[in-house]
């Protein structure tokens, strides 16, 4: 065999023992060669092809690296760009000795699902793309992967299957699997076209005229952001509202988004520049050691000598356990922990985080993921604005001129800030940590000059997304990471009135009601006597001079002020209930608002976008479905917000009045059993809109990572000691049977 792959070692080759496949597969290998070379055209790099039925027999025969190019669906912007980077692929395998193969996976863009009932299917889809990896894989007897990842929840459901298959043939005493990582490109931000800024400015300049000020603040802020698919949300947002009340007419707002919609992207596609789960997914499973730096964070698709350098570093990792893909991760979760905090990642990845450890074996709930977490400080490192022209683009752009290395320098200033991380930890570049920043080029932050991301020095002593325990739940998570200090400091250690939704509809629709808070003064949805206590706890100082005021004079006077808390509370959307969406556009709405924004904090067994900010905590366990707290909550309860300690509290409401902070549910869950059971006939119900094949039965709750029961029970493995690092190889005993 030419090239640089050895053989795989092992007894277990189904092309010598099963002629069938040799039969089948020779075509489908040349195919893909022929296409790669006509897609490359004169970009092809390479002798004369020597992809020979015959040549691709005796490789099959031999047990050459059957390595599958894992791409997705080319309705997703992540992927547009697929065919080009699996020809360079392709092409490379074969000059290094391997036999390339190609499969696609689907990829449900969540952006586009936002408020359809696609959502339902969003988390399910990461373990369906995890089911039908490991089915092709295993069915055609694939040795690696080439992945090629992309966005939502494709990039941890193949990271999912590939560990499961790693652990799998272990056990069964065959060869480690393999696998690297190639991110696709950064997408560019787009800019609104000069005239149609203009004509938004004389919106709201027209809103000011008629008295709406708060239409006018709320447009300008959302134009000085990069425009990406999520600010259509905001502008959606805005201009209904100038739409309400007469500032702009229907066709002006139809020809407003539409000049925002095909202005928003790049024809080449690629990951969104906002740090959303499709960059914290760069991020994390770089943090994992999966992704080779040459492909990180790229502008553009990557050239044939970038997807080289990842390839050729696969002929080190082959046959080694130490570079067995679950190995890999399994040595490496501390470090994508610390990263994928110090760089604000999303909250939906706590989940993910949780799922690929146990897919790979590993024993691993939130509690795990949060004692690494605290288990030293760890800095927010990362200086993201999508205001001040900092996306992910920005480092991609840092990172292709040669003055920032992305992960790594993170890895780098980790360190510097006294985070201990792994680098021992192998990676697949086949070299640990430690050998890859022993090359100091570029690695320090201060290399970059103008507007750097990656930080020496920290914005501020804590990051990322943390647990919250209370009362009348087990877990629950927040990204402080998403919330300024400011914010914080708004809603700690204070009380907020339970605003009760069954469900993310019934909350949509009232949430676009902007005379929201005057409906719920108007229905004195807040007693009196609890506002009075709320506002002698949350504001002391106001107190003598508000505590005297009549019932509507008090609820003006504590929305003025930002004194009333609301917690605005929507159940029935967890992974049992109704498949687990994301709670974006609801907080899109409490963020259009600007009153409302000051006060609300929104709390849910559902899930949160990536790109979500504020106040938002989601994940909630128990959910609903299961008879958690928050499925007997009510408008007008009361919650004690103690977030810098990590917990909300039911209030009791009597002593409260009295001014005490008390906290006590069980009771209230007793009396209100008939209304819980009430509650979840009606999810019962709801649930039907979702395609009965496709519920979330027979699954870990959130805290455990949403995984198949069967995926959970078979993880008995310690990442804290069944793991294997560099010196170890030789004489470490193998895990498989543990």
């Amino acid at each position: 065999m030419t090239g640089i792959y050895p053989y795989i070692e092992g007894s277990v080759n189904p092309y010598r023992d099963n002629v069938q496949g040799k039969a089948n597969e020779p075509i489908c290998v040349a195919g893909l060669l022929d296409r790669a070379k006509q897609i490359l055209g004169p970009t092809y790099e390479g002798p004369k092809p020597d992809w020979t039925l015959d040549e691709i027999y005796d490789r099959l025969h031999q047990n050459a690296p059957r390595i599958a190019i894992i791409g997705g669906s080319p309705d997703h912007p992540a992927h547009i760009m697929d065919f080009q980077t699996s020809a360079r692929a392709a092409i490379r395998i074969w000059q290094n000795g391997g036999v390339p193969f190609y499969f696609s996976t689907p990829v449900m863009c969540d952006g586009t699902a936002q408020s359809t009932q696609g959502m339902s299917y969003s988390l399910q889809s990461r373990n369906a793309v995890a089911e039908m990896v490991v089915n092709q894989i295993e069915s055609h007897g694939y040795h690696g992967a080439f992945v090629i990842q992309g966005c939502d929840k494709q990039p941890l459901g193949v990271v999912s299957a590939l560990v499961h298959l790693d652990r799998l043939r272990k056990y069964r005493g065959e060869a480690p699997f393999f696998a690297t990582f190639a991110p696709a490109h950064v997408l560019q931000g787009g800019t609104i076209p000069e005239g149609l800024f203009a004509e938004l400015e004389e919106v709201a300049k027209r809103a000011e005229a008629k008295g709406s000020e708060d239409i006018a603040h709320d447009l300008r802020d959302t134009m000085a952001y990069i425009l990406q698919c999520s600010s259509n949300t905001a502008f959606q947002g805005v201009l209904e509202r100038a739409r309400e009340r007469g500032i702009i007419t229907k066709a002006e707002h139809d020809e407003y988004e539409k000049q925002l919609a095909v202005n928003t992207c790049d024809g080449k596609g690629g990951v969104c520049a906002f740090n959303g789960t499709g960059n914290s997914s760069r991020h994390l499973v770089a943090g994992m050691g999966l992704v080779h730096p040459a492909l990180e964070l790229l502008t553009a698709p990557p050239t044939q000598e970038q997807v080289n350098k990842a390839l050729d570093s696969i002929a080190t990792m082959i046959n080694n356990p130490v570079f067995g893909a679950s190995n890999i991760m399994a040595a490496n979760i501390k470090n994508a922990i610390r990263i994928h905090s110090a760089s604000g990642g999303s909250t939906n990845l706590m989940m993910h985080t949780v799922a690929a450890m146990l897919y790979g074996g590993y024993k691993f709930s939130l509690w795990d993921l949060d004692q690494i977490h605290h288990e030293v400080p760890v800095p927010d490192l990362f200086d993201y604005s999508l205001t001040q022209g900092r996306d992910i683009f920005a480092l991609a752009t840092q990172c292709c001129s040669g003055t920032s290395r992305g992960m790594e320098t993170l890895f780098h200033e980790l360190l510097k800030n006294g985070v201990p991380m792994d680098i021992d930890a192998p990676t697949v570049t086949g070299t640990t940590w430690r050998e890859r920043l022993a090359d100091q080029t570029a690695l320090a932050a201060g290399h970059v000059r103008e507007n750097p991301i990656i930080l020496s020095t920290p914005r501020r002593p804590f990051s990322g997304v943390d647990v919250l325990t209370g009362n009348f739940f087990e877990s629950a998570v927040v990204k402080i990471s998403g919330m300024t200090t400011s914010q914080l400091d708004e809603f700690d250690r204070k009380a907020a009135f339970v605003l009760y939704y069954q469900n993310e509809d019934d909350a949509n629709r009232s949430l676009l009601n902007v005379n929201l808070l005057d409906t719920l003064k108007a229905q004195r949805s807040f007693a009196y006597e609890n506002m009075i206590a709320m506002l002698r706890h949350n504001a002391p100082k106001a107190y003598e001079a508000c505590k005297d005021l009549e019932y509507d004079a008090l609820f003006d006077a504590m929305v003025e002020q930002g004194v009333l808390k609301i917690a605005v509370i929507i159940s029935g959307q967890g992974p049992g209930a109704f498949g687990m969406p994301e709670m974006f556009t609801p907080m899109q709405h409490i963020n259009a608002n600007r009153r409302l924004k000051r006060l609300a904090t929104l709390i849910s067994d559902g899930r949160y976008s990536g790109v979500t900010y504020g106040a938002a905590i989601g994940h909630m366990t128990p959910e609903a479905k299961d008879g958690g707290g928050i499925l007997y909550l009510q408008t007008g309860d009361l919650l004690y917000l103690n977030l810098r300690e990590r917990s909300i509290q039911f209030l009791n409401e009597e002593a409260f009045r009295e001014g005490k902070v008390v906290f006590s549910f069980e009771e209230t869950r007793a009396a209100r059993r008939e209304l819980g059971e009430q509650r979840l006939e009606a999810i019962r119900r709801r649930q039907r809109q979702v395609a009965a094949s496709n519920r979330m039965h027979a699954h870990t709750d959130a805290a455990n990572g949403v995984v198949p029961l069967a995926v959970a029970e078979d993880a008995v493995l310690d990442y804290r000691s069944d793991v294997l690092l560099m010196e170890q190889k030789e004489t470490s005993k193998k895990v498989e049977n543990k």
